[in-house]
């Protein structure tokens, strides 16, 4: 068996896996867009429903060494489309690494360490 130095808990193991495939799927959106009009400003709207997104993942990553790299989109700055795909893609990889620190193989199955 393998010794498991890293834990999560069963909350925020489930909130990753509902979370990951959003936060790709808005990265993946906001890349394209920045690709087309890198400066365009971005809809408070669309601003709003990112930061939405991006409180809960805050909530999985609270006791990560990388949340102290991690920012919320200003909703007053009004950012450019390049700007919420950098953020955005600093997330995904943050989420990323917790997978990659709490998911793996147990000695018998691929699973998530959970205390």
């Amino acid at each position: 068996m393998k010794d498991i130095e890293h834990y999560t808990t069963q909350s925020k193991a489930q909130m990753h896996d509902a979370m990951t495939p959003l936060i790709k799927s808005m990265y993946s959106e906001f890349k394209e867009i920045s690709k087309k009009k890198p400066e365009s400003a971005v809809s408070k709207n669309k601003i709003k429903i990112a930061n939405r997104l991006l409180e809960r993942l805050r909530i999985i990553l609270a006791d990560e060494d990388t949340i102290e790299f991690l920012d919320i989109l200003d909703e007053d700055d009004v950012p450019q489309a390049s700007d919420v795909t950098l953020i955005l893609s600093q997330y995904v990889a943050s989420m990323e690494a917790f997978h990659d620190k709490y998911f793996g193989w147990d000695g018998s199955n691929r699973t998530w360490y959970i205390k």
